[in-house]
């Protein structure tokens, strides 16, 4: 069962990404998917190999699709593929992480509280979350951040970005929903509490919310993707999550 859900997983996530981009340039094993509207964005200008790539090959064939940026980003959606790649990619200067594919198998919440926003909502909360993360960049690398998440919109079926907000209104917690109800498939992405609400509930208000949108859409695969070595991981286990497989992140600046 772990197997066929990785397979719909992996289409959908290979599927999302070449929705999403402005424009695709395809390689053996994989493909690049790249927005030049928000090139300081490494999630719009990306390499996803979601099929068998020569090893030895892809670090020339990612510097090839990727060479008119200052990064390199790729993401290997199967696990033994990245085992394969890991060794090339690191010796061409790549760091590594691992991440799991972690699947909702608890009960479906009947709901939290939060609500669907719109990005002006978020702006604000969104733009002061990122120069938390990154306070030595730019003003542009936080406006492509902030502005690069209506790109998300082209990449599913229905895609909704879920907020709780303060009794005085502000979105204190907010998540992407991605829908694909013809596969059965939903994701829940960038969950994120603003540094000001942190351990107040708010981002369990948008997971549930989240759970039970995409259980009413009828996505019975429901699942998130985490970092393998940090502590939100055994946060989403606590709350019905449990990791089914890996893929591996490459990166170079």
């Amino acid at each position: 069962m772990a197997g066929s859900q990785m397979h719909q997983i992996n289409t959908f996530l290979a599927g999302f990404a070449r929705r999403r981009a402005a424009r695709t340039v395809a390689f053996p094993g994989g493909f690049a998917a790249l927005d030049d509207e928000f090139a300081l964005s490494y999630s719009n200008n990306h390499v996803v190999v979601d099929g068998t790539p020569d090893p030895e090959a892809l670090p020339a064939l990612a510097d090839e699709a990727m060479g008119h940026l200052s990064h390199r980003l790729i993401t290997v959606l199967d696990d033994a593929a990245g085992e394969a790649c890991a060794g090339p990619l690191v010796r061409a200067g790549y760091t590594r992480s691992t991440y799991l594919v972690m699947l909702h198998q608890g009960p479906v919440p009947p709901g939290g509280g939060a609500g669907e926003v719109d990005l002006e909502a978020l702006r604000a909360p969104l733009a002061r979350r990122w120069r938390g993360y990154l306070p030595d960049v730019g003003e542009e690398v936080i406006r492509q951040l902030v502005d690069r998440r209506e790109t998300t919109r082209r990449g599913a079926d229905t895609v909704r970005f879920i907020g709780a907000r303060t009794p005085e209104g502000e979105v204190a917690s907010w998540a992407d929903l991605y829908l694909d109800p013809a596969s059965g498939t939903a994701q829940i992405e960038d969950l994120i509490t603003s540094e000001l609400h942190l351990r107040s509930g708010y981002a369990d208000a948008v997971l549930a919310t989240a759970l039970r949108g995409a259980a009413d859409a009828h996505c019975a695969t429901r699942f998130l993707i985490a970092d393998a070595n940090d502590w939100p991981r055994h946060w989403y286990e606590r709350r019905g999550f449990t990791a089914i497989g890996r893929h591996h992140g490459f990166e170079r600046t």
